[in-house]
């Protein structure tokens, strides 16, 4: 007879709440959790092969310490007491030698993330970074130019919109299994989808209108609708002079990119790009511009993510039905703040940041997550000082940092390179200790607190037994800290520890979540009054189209547009996305997902493959022509995406042997990116490339 276990997935890094069946200490069954709307029971591909996980023998089991040069997969099994132990060494040696800043600590944001940023205060470094600047850096600079509120922040109401617009949000294949559900009821409703990219994705298969854009001219086009919405006065006149400052500013911005102008940039006629403004302002304000998910595509993303931005504040569907809105927290639902370990009093940091956040190299980037794609630069030249020691949290700097090749440099000069992982990532492999962490199914972990009109709290609670020798992460820092001497700073023993900790000031207990998985805080959705109770966090209190965040640090609102040249002749934009199958670099090993995707192809217009001699399913090799690097797969040929670019999926060119499923399988695209990054909003440029495509004969 089997059990239920009320978890949280982490196959990715939407986390959906899930019920686990567990029956003689093994995963029988997983589903999403049928109590929680939009959710439903509803799992995805990756969550359905947590359970492929959970059996892989191909895993890190026990910790390791390399014996070997970097790289050479040579390792030796060590006990848990004996790694903590020369972890705990080598860091207490670099840190009393060169500071507690030398040390940097990468990992992708999880649940007990403010226990990984406990360490890092405890032990005197600023030096905490996620993997987010890479991703969507720039969408959260933009947001909080305008509005004062970071974008992990704001939502949208899937559920109520009437018409959405994405630009390259690619949806229903970065799947998120909630906000797909509320858009598809809506769109069975009549909702529209406009969707625009240079490929057609399966979003744009979905979409009631699409338009194939010439690579890297969004911001023309949003220039465009912006003028087409003040000179015919579709904007929402009452909620722009209630909530907005800067409009005359911006009307005379934009009065020379006509809609005629943009077709000559995009390539999309002008009575289309009117007819879009129109159709928006006719459901205004139950509509949505995207800011979208990933923003790190090139070095004006800051601009184009505040033009969408500011598009919403036109249609007034920020604080919406239908449109964005601000995310609300327990104080809002009348409830004590959640507790974290990283609210505690810790000795004063006086260096700077490793990567220039929040300084010179980028003044208005959110320093809370970093700007990671500095790593190499930093280590390499010692700027602003060295770096010595680096530890790693299912964070992959081979892989997600463009330009592989200097990151891997790099890492050569490292003293210490710690990997806490649950895969034998690219990252692991290179490192000196790998302490193996359990996978979201043998551990339970904080309580996540979930903002939104209706803010909850959800518990992953543990399913089973580990299958290896492995630790959950909130316990491996713990035991570090403690051989540093630095104990008093996790209080704690065991996750009911946390957990008690975490909701001593919420009226909430642990027994509460028995029942479903998840305790809501509230059971009405709560948007702000439109008339006077918007709590924009801006000085002046309003959307600021005239950013004083902006404006302050030299940085001008509006800068002139600069057209995007056509890349030359035999030369290729590089783009890059995901797959319904993987996420991002961490799944393309599992058992089940690699046989839906076993490796990434190329795909390239059919008639610039027939210039090139190439076929369909040839392998091809891609050179990248700023760094003289290349990759080679399969190419895709195909008249579904735009002429001038190419395009490949993120996350393979594995080069790990203990990986043998996907072991040298397609390639990796962070080998063949240049490393430029948008310097105002504070993410790296990833669809900036140009790279040359050859038959491989």
């Amino acid at each position: 007879m089997s059990t239920e276990v009320w978890s949280i997935c982490f196959m990715c890094t939407v986390r959906c709440p899930i019920r686990v069946m567990v029956a003689n200490d093994d995963v029988v069954w997983i589903q999403g959790n049928p109590h929680v709307p939009g959710i439903e029971g509803a799992l995805c591909a990756k969550g359905s092969a947590g359970l492929a996980l959970l059996h892989d023998h191909e895993r890190p089991q026990y910790p390791m310490i390399r014996t070997g040069e970097r790289g050479a997969g040579q390792w030796r099994r060590a006990g848990w007491e004996e790694a903590l132990d020369y972890v705990a060494d080598k860091l207490k040696a670099i840190i009393q030698e060169h500071g507690g800043h030398s040390v940097v600590f990468g990992e992708r944001t999880n649940l007990n993330t403010h226990i990984s940023k406990t360490f890092m205060k405890a032990i005197g470094s600023p030096n905490h970074f996620t993997h987010d600047a890479l991703c969507k850096g720039s969408v959260n600079t933009a947001f909080r130019s305008l509005t004062g509120y970071a974008d992990p922040q704001v939502g949208v109401d899937y559920a109520n919109t009437r018409h959405i617009v994405m630009y390259g949000r690619n949806i229903f294949e970065a799947l998120e299994i909630a906000p797909i559900n509320n858009l598809l009821k809506a769109m069975d409703k009549g909702a529209k989808l406009t969707y625009i990219d240079p490929r057609v994705s399966i979003t744009a298969t979905k979409a009631d209108r699409y338009w194939m854009i010439r690579p890297g001219t969004d911001l023309a086009l949003n220039y465009a609708l912006i003028h087409t919405i003040l000179k015919e006065k579709l904007y929402d006149q009452d909620y722009v002079r209630r909530w907005v400052s800067g409009l005359n500013e911006l009307i005379a911005f934009v009065e020379p990119y006509t809609p005629e102008w943009a077709e000559a940039e995009t390539g999309i006629p002008a009575g289309e790009i009117k007819n879009l403004a129109r159709e928006m302002s006719e459901v205004k304000p139950a509509c949505v511009f995207h800011y979208g998910y990933r923003g790190a595509h090139h070095p004006n993303e800051i601009y184009f993510r505040r033009s969408i931005i500011i598009l919403n504040a036109l249609m007034g569907s920020i604080e919406a039905q239908g449109g964005l809105f601000f995310k609300k927290g327990a104080a809002a639902a009348g409830r004590g703040d959640i507790g974290k370990y990283v609210s505690q009093e810790f000795p004063k940091i006086n260096a700077p940041r490793f990567d220039g956040s929040g300084a010179e190299a980028f003044p208005i980037a959110d320093s809370s997550h970093g700007n990671p794609q500095m790593l190499a630069h930093a280590i390499i030249n010692e700027d602003p000082y060295p770096i010595k020691a680096l530890i790693a949290n299912r964070f992959e700097p081979l892989q997600s940092i463009p330009d592989s090749a200097q990151v891997r440099q790099a890492l050569n000069k490292l003293d210490l390179i710690v990997a806490v992982d649950i895969n034998f990532s690219e990252i692991a492999w290179y490192a000196d200790v790998i302490l193996p962490e359990s996978i979201y199914l043998e551990r339970a972990d904080s309580i996540q607190m979930v903002s939104g009109l209706k803010p909850s709290l959800r518990i992953r609670k543990q399913a089973v037994t580990p299958r290896y020798d492995t630790k959950p992460a909130w316990l491996i820092w713990k035991e570090i800290a403690t051989r540093l001497e630095l104990g008093q700073y996790f209080p704690y023993e065991t996750i009911e520890d946390i957990w008690n900790f975490q909701l001593k000031d919420m009226g909430v207990k642990i027994e509460d979540f028995d029942a479903k998985g998840f305790v809501s805080l509230t059971d009405k959705a709560i948007l702000w009054d439109r008339k006077d109770g918007i709590k924009f966090k801006t000085p002046s209190g309003k959307i600021e189209f005239v950013s004083s965040l902006m404006e302050k640090a030299g940085f001008p609102s509006f800068p002139p547009y600069e057209p995007v040249a056509a890349p030359p002749e035999g030369r290729f934009r590089l783009l890059v996305g995901r797959c319904a199958a993987h996420t991002h670099v961490s799944t393309q090993n599992n058992l089940l997902l690699n046989e839906l995707v076993p490796e990434n192809e190329l795909w390239i217009h059919t008639a610039a493959a027939a210039k090139l001699g190439i076929k369909d399913g040839q392998y091809v090799e891609v050179v990248s022509n700023p760094l003289n690097t290349n990759g080679k797969l399969k190419a895709k040929v195909t008249d579904f995406i735009h002429p001038e670019a190419v395009f490949m999926l993120h996350g393979f060119g594995k080069t790990v042997p203990a990986q043998t499923r996907c072991y040298l399988k397609g390639a990796s695209d962070a080998l063949l990116q240049e490393n430029i990054s948008d310097k105002v909003g504070g993410s790296p440029a990833l669809d900036e490339t140009l790279v040359q495509v050859r038959p491989v004969k």
